[in-house]
């Protein structure tokens, strides 16, 4: 006669029967003091009842790698507090380490991650070859993902949020202005955010009835220089076309949406009065703008912070059945938006 084999007693295991949360049975793992009497003896208990010992070959230093294109940017520093605040309170450091889109430069993180022996990885990069996930298994350092290039193998955590049903609820704030002419700045075409934003402008656009007609998609970079770029671009390609200029513009990043502003002032067009202007990320000087800015708000330092609490349980070895998270996105309504001239 068979018996069925135990489930496997896990850190939520042991949470859920506490009645705690996994991070409080972690500082009780980690020997943090921020746990009181009471409830660190409940925990010792149930996993003294369970038998449980947990994993921690993997642990060593204490020490997390936070890697990204670039750390000057908005949208990265939102990215560093999200995870800095995670690990924070685990009691875990975090290092910071540039690519800047070059394989060069990954590999020789990836050289210095093995010279410190780092506990785990968050990637926030353009991509990660397949030699270089080799390299980190070879390594044994956990990693999680954030915001990849495009479709990944479904054993790695990936951490992003709801880009298209961002860019459909913008397109459709748009829409129910009574903007027919919405023209759409979108980000690096190999990047997978970048083309599930484009697909929600299209689907929103379509659903609506609404053409989209030759050169009212362009695609730059998530910057402002970029975004200074395709909108003269897209002005121009209007006027010399004998096509209607856009009364509404979705850009695919704040920052690319702050390009479109100087391009419209440099042609004596006025935000929202001429140009009503969306963007997406929600990063703080987005509210300062003048005009404050329409965004959609990508909950960038919970993604972060995910990302962080899922590396921790990884190292800690547990098994993490987390093949993508998207977190969700929600449109910000300021004053970079208005009914197009002349509506009503």
């Amino acid at each position: 006669m068979s018996s069925r084999p135990a489930a496997k007693v896990t850190i939520g295991t042991i949470a859920a029967e506490a009645g705690v949360s996994t991070a409080t049975v972690s500082k009780v793992l980690n020997g943090r003091a921020d746990v009181s009497t009471a409830t660190r003896d409940r925990i010792r208990q149930i996993m003294a009842r369970h038998h449980y010992q947990p994993r921690r070959a993997r642990r060593r230093g204490g020490v997390v790698d936070l890697v990204l294109n670039e750390l000057d940017s908005l949208w990265s520093i939102e990215i560093i507090r999200g995870a800095e605040e995670a690990l924070r309170d685990e009691g875990v450091s975090m290092m910071l380490s540039a690519v800047h889109g070059s394989s060069a430069g990954t590999n020789a993180w990836l050289d210095q991650l093995a010279a410190r022996r780092s506990d785990g990885a968050i990637l926030v990069v353009s991509d990660l070859t397949p030699r270089q996930r080799t390299k980190l298994a070879t390594l044994g350092i956990p990693f999680v993902l954030v915001d990849p290039v495009g479709n990944v193998d479904p054993t790695v955590p990936t951490i992003g949020a709801t880009n298209w049903a961002g860019a459909v609820a913008a397109t459709e704030h748009l829409i129910g202005l009574g903007h027919r002419h919405i023209a759409h700045l979108g980000g690096p075409r190999q990047l997978l955010c970048s083309r599930a934003r484009a697909d929600g402008f299209h689907a929103a656009m379509e659903a609506a009835g609404l053409p989209v007609p030759d050169g009212a998609v362009r695609h730059g970079e998530f910057n402002d220089s970029s975004g200074h770029t395709e909108m003269a671009a897209l002005l121009d390609h209007a006027k010399y076309a004998g096509g209607s200029s856009p009364t509404a513009v979705f850009a695919a990043s704040d920052l690319q949406a702050f390009g479109a502003y100087t391009a419209l002032r440099e042609r004596g067009l006025r935000v929202p009065d001429d140009v009503s202007v969306v963007g997406f990320d929600d990063v703080p000087v987005t509210r300062w703008s003048d005009p404050a800015l329409t965004t959609v708000r990508q909950p960038l330092q919970d993604m972060a912070g995910m990302a962080a609490t899922t590396l921790l349980r990884l190292i800690d070895g547990e098994d993490v059945n987390l093949p993508r998270v998207e977190l969700a996105t929600h449109l910000i309504i300021r004053g970079s938006t208005a009914a197009p001239a002349g509506a009503g």
